[in-house]
């Protein structure tokens, strides 16, 4: 069928809206709640290229999402949230990063603190950042490091002197913390690993933007320096448990981008297609949009998309029931340790689908397009370059052995990630 033959229902507006293929909602309400940023979504968007070739950090584009209430998407109502299930935030994270990865990286480590403040047992700590994030505080990553420490440590050390606490370290892989409020910081008190939040602007707290991968280039993902800073007891978390579904969710976020990309390239091949005067001479139709080999390319990228997100949707169900279950006070130890454990299992088995779809569907999208495709100014390259960037944290090939383990011996995937030397 041709499109001059297209039934009415398929009418211009359908063809040309990049949602309308994607698949059913994750919730009734959820066209609702995402209506209310798909305009700024758009507004990041048209600037992505710009910024990517400039090397301009989404600064304002950060500023937009917390004037918007992103941030407290998770939070209860009465916390000015609207209590947004994970398949809501996870659907948007997806259209988020359809409008640019790094700024769904930079907000990566704040949705996570997030989740370890709605699950956390002690009501205190619970209450007291639960109206801090209600204001509007944003969190950035403190916990990883790049230096010599062992797999399981930290060279972070939070000390005991007579005029307090005091905080000194260096991290890596800050994603955030250059344009939060606060940093969460993994620290070693003797043997004992203890999270604390530290003002990004207190005195001996430096963040510098120097991340030098050749993708996810605006994150500010670099160093943060620590200098004998004053730490008040309250900024330290009284207990170093985690919420139980963290790994999975912080894995789950590269998923969400990397889904957020396919949608992205998806739309754009298909849109330059449409737009595509040149072609070959041994081509197959006088008009590029006509020509059945490079429909056939854009079907396989936007099938790929479609893929990424439906999987990254339904491993976002997993990660709600082990919330739920984690909440559910009749629920017993050895319930909430299986919904756990599906949790991890589930995305582990999306990683390595999905990064194959996205990294596929990054270089094929350009088998439908000529060689000005690959002009910088047009940005097709950034695709590939953060997906492959999002795509060696937390390596996948690890990913496949652990769900082999799991459905052969029972193995449980590992509760926590560190990094360090062997």
């Amino acid at each position: 069928m041709t499109q001059a033959t297209l039934p009415p229902a398929l009418d211009e507006q359908a063809i040309d809206d990049p949602l309308s293929a994607w698949g059913a909602p994750p919730s009734e309400r959820y066209e609702e709640l995402a209506n209310r940023f798909r305009p700024l979504f758009a507004r990041i968007r048209d600037s992505a290229v710009e910024r990517d070739l400039e090397h301009r950090l989404p600064h304002d584009e950060i500023k937009w999402l917390r004037e918007a209430g992103f941030p407290r998407l998770r939070l209860p109502r009465d916390q000015g949230g609207v209590g947004a299930t994970l398949p809501e935030l996870f659907g948007l994270l997806i259209e988020l990063g359809a409008a640019d990865t790094n700024v769904v990286n930079a907000v990566r480590a704040h949705l996570g603190f997030v989740e370890d403040v709605l699950t956390a047992h002690e009501k205190e700590w619970q209450a007291h950042w639960l109206g801090l994030l209600a204001q509007g505080a944003l969190i950035g990553a403190g916990l990883s490091e790049a230096g010599t420490a062992k797999v399981g440590t930290f060279a972070t050390v939070l000390s005991r002197t007579p005029q307090g606490l005091r905080l000194n370290g260096k991290k890596f892989y800050t994603t955030g913390s250059l344009f939060a409020d606060w940093v969460a910081v993994a620290a070693q008190d003797g043997e004992e690993t203890v999270f604390l939040q530290v003002p990004r602007t207190a005195p001996g707290v430096e963040v510098l933007d120097d991340w030098d991968g050749f993708g996810q280039a605006l994150t500010a993902s670099g160093t943060a320096i620590f200098e004998n800073v004053t730490v008040e007891p309250e900024w330290v978390r009284p207990s170093a448990a985690r919420f139980p579904y963290a790994v999975p969710f912080y894995q789950l976020v590269h998923l969400a981008s990397l889904a957020g990309i396919g949608r992205a390239l998806a739309d754009d091949v298909a849109r330059r297609v449409q737009q595509r005067d040149r072609v070959y001479s041994h081509g197959n139709a006088a008009r590029v949009a006509d020509d059945p080999q490079i429909l056939q390319v854009v079907g396989r990228v936007h099938g790929a998309a479609y893929s990424a997100g439906a999987i990254a949707l339904h491993a976002a169900k997993a990660l709600q029931r082990s919330y739920q279950t984690h909440l559910d006070t009749d629920a017993d130890a050895a319930q909430r340790e299986h919904a756990n454990a599906l949790a991890h299992v589930e995305v582990d088995q999306s990683v390595s689908v999905i990064t194959r779809l996205v990294l596929d569907a990054s270089t094929d999208l350009f088998d439908a397009l000529g060689a000005s495709a690959t002009l910088r100014t047009a940005g097709l390259d950034r695709y590939w370059r953060n997906a492959r960037t999002i795509s060696s944290h937390n390596p996948r090939v690890y990913r496949e052995r652990q769900v082999g383990a799991f459905v052969v011996n029972g193995t449980v995937p590992p509760a926590s990630y560190r990094v360090g030397n062997g």
